[in-house]
């Protein structure tokens, strides 16, 4: 079956569309746009309408590559800033009108089961138990399973979150990070309330941030998600990557080749979330994956 699974977070708006057969899973088209659909949302409660706008015109570019394809089944899963926006139906609308199907505005821990689905589906089970971490742009998921989910706890410190919370006006300066550093940690130990985030065999982080950390680690020249996914990144390296992030100049970080030119003014933030949560986590290194909530929404349509 050819299906189509869209995932709208605070900060970008992905497609994959796959032919999904039995266990065979063959990707036809992987893309993602940076929108910043948050933008404002942590501060305001509703969405700007230039960020409804262009998230719109990413989702127009969407129904065309849909159309285009064949695509029998279709999801579209909404996450941490259409959760929190109180004029979110201008947002769900405009997608229904161009999809013809109603987005599902999905709570923390359904975005986390999808994610943990779709990381852990390259890994061997005697890995587990696993901790997957899924640092988006509103919220950050934490996730702990084998075979399924056992806890899971989402956490509103996503990297736009927190850079427009804590990283006003350009590059932060210490007294920034130092209060950023006490809400991450506070979030990170009320998430450890509920999920045993010490006890995983493997710690495995998706999305944006962490393969960008992966990216850097590697010395890539260039982004290759097929050198980043799978590959093991040192908590050392973490760390420094994340200081080097936090402290380099918007231009130094622009001139990256591996850097997404969206994600450089939100990478310090969420390379500071993936620092703080190695150091409570105790864990030696992380896996880097690429499989995250798209392939679990993929595979959920079959």
């Amino acid at each position: 079956m050819r299906v189509a699974a869209i995932d709208c977070g605070t900060n970008s708006i992905r497609l994959l569309i796959a032919d999904v057969d039995g266990t065979n899973f063959r990707e036809i088209v992987r893309d993602m746009e940076i929108v910043r659909l948050g933008q404002g949302v942590d501060k305001t409660g509703q969405f700007h309408p230039d960020a409804i706008a262009r998230t719109l015109a990413a989702v127009d570019k969407y129904a065309l590559a849909i159309a285009s394809k064949g695509v029998e089944k279709i999801r579209f899963c909404a996450t941490s800033a259409t959760r929190d926006a109180t004029n979110r139906e201008l947002f769900i609308n405009g997608v229904k009108n161009r999809l013809g199907i109603e987005p599902e505005v999905i709570p923390g821990e359904v975005e986390a089961a999808l994610s943990f689905q779709g990381a852990t589906k390259d890994f061997n089970k005697n890995e587990g138990p696993f901790l997957v971490i899924d640092i988006g742009g509103g919220s950050t998921e934490f996730v702990f399973g084998t075979n399924s989910v056992e806890f899971a706890k989402s956490m509103n410190i996503g990297c736009v979150r927190m850079s427009e919370r804590h990283f006003t006006g350009g590059d932060p300066d210490p007294g920034q990070i130092a209060a950023a550093i006490e809400d991450i940690d506070e979030a990170i130990a009320q998430a450890a309330k509920i999920v045993p985030i010490t006890q995983a065999k493997t710690l495995i982080a998706v999305a944006g941030t962490a393969t960008t950390v992966a990216a850097a680690a590697l010395d890539l020249t260039a982004y290759d998600r097929y050198a980043i996914h799978l590959s093991r990144i040192s908590a050392e390296k973490t760390h420094a990557i994340s200081k080097m992030f936090l402290s380099t100049t918007r231009s130094d970080r622009e001139a990256l080749g591996y850097m997404h030119p969206g994600r450089v003014d939100v990478i310090g933030a969420g390379s500071l979330v993936l620092s703080r949560i190695m150091l409570a986590t105790g864990a030696t290194e992380f896996v880097a994956s690429e499989s995250d909530i798209l392939d679990g929404m993929a595979w959920s349509l079959v």
